[in-house]
């Protein structure tokens, strides 16, 4: 079963982007028709006191969001846990706008590391790496981690509602003691509550003891770490991780590792690794040289790294690996 999403605070209002890692794909669908109901049941019509979005109605005075039809189970159960949360929040006297984004969204900020090569390619004849393209596109709202009026990748970062709109310093602390508990006393202490609880649970059952949770975790790094080894151990790859290496050093990038997991994005890290504090203060005259460098170098990237990524990738999706090392 899919791991609940567990949003931190300022994650909750701001949650029209979804982050993958897999190439360059259309952005953001608008959500519109579907089921009429938390739960996916009823005809998909917009109800009376609609608040005038075709794609969501109100139930008991909360804002609710129909689930389109055809979505994955995933994204089904972000439209339940957003929905749980609007009538949680409703019945505390509160108004919550529910977010949900479209399924199928890519992060437009992101290459997919040349998983897909045309698509890597096309990305960074343009951006490089993404490091200096807002800098050097200032009012670029589509220029990765762009945030030309207020947009990323050319869609809105925080999706525009009223909830709060107007509250004293008192009300906005007991809206968020309603939407995420009482504060915690330590971070260590730290939990969902009150309204986020409930629409976790509502989607994806009730948590898991921290004994529990703990167990499935040290599973998962376990099973993460085996994945790694056979990554790393596989004749294959770390024949084309050798060559990569090379092809790098021949024009003149030295990669940190050799090791197939760390490979795919070996320099684009290494070349983030370097980057100065004010590096996001370059000016467009500055930026410009700076990207000129960074796509040049991205490109040798994908070039040398070409023959490996074709072998890698297949091969990590059968064995999901997060690192850069075992």
């Amino acid at each position: 079963m899919p791991m609940p999403i567990t949003l931190p605070k300022n994650a909750l209002r701001d949650s029209l982007i979804a982050v993958c890692v897999a190439g360059l794909l259309p952005l953001l669908a608008a959500c519109g028709g579907g089921d009429s109901s938390a739960d996916g049941s009823g005809d998909g019509k917009t109800a009376a006191g609609s608040t005038g979005d075709a794609g969501t109605k109100t139930v008991d005075g909360a804002v609710q969001l129909n689930i389109p039809e055809g979505v994955d189970a995933d994204t089904k159960k972000q439209y339940i846990q957003e929905n749980a949360i609007a009538a949680c929040m409703r019945k505390q006297g509160f108004s919550y706008t529910p977010h949900v984004a479209a399924a199928g969204v890519v992060n437009p900020n992101h290459d997919g590391d040349g998983a897909d090569y045309a698509l890597a390619k096309k990305f960074r004849q343009k951006w490089g790496f993404g490091t200096y393209a807002a800098a050097a596109y200032p009012d670029d709202p589509n220029a990765p981690f762009s945030n030309a009026g207020g947009k990323v990748g050319g869609k809105s970062t925080t999706p525009l509602d009223d909830d709060q709109k107007g509250m004293t310093p008192a009300q906005l602390k007991a809206y968020d003691a309603a939407l995420y508990g009482p504060p915690a006393k330590t971070k260590a202490e730290e939990r969902d509550a009150g309204c986020s609880l409930e629409g976790t649970t509502a989607a994806y059952g009730a948590p898991a003891s921290a004994e529990q949770e703990k167990k499935k975790q040290n599973a998962k790094n376990e099973e993460n770490r085996q994945n790694g080894l056979a990554l790393n151990g596989d004749p294959e790859l770390v024949q084309l991780a050798q060559d990569y290496a090379a092809c790098l050093k021949r024009e003149g990038i030295e990669p940190s590792t050799t090791q197939p997991t760390g490979m795919a994005t070996v320099v684009r890290i290494d070349l983030s690794n370097k980057l100065p504090e004010n590096s996001g203060d370059l000016t467009k005259e500055q930026a410009v040289p700076l990207l000129t460098a960074d796509i040049d170098i991205a490109l040798k990237d994908l070039e040398c790294g070409k023959k490996f990524r074709a072998a890698y990738f297949p091969k990590e999706k059968a064995h999901p690996y997060w690192g850069a090392g075992v």
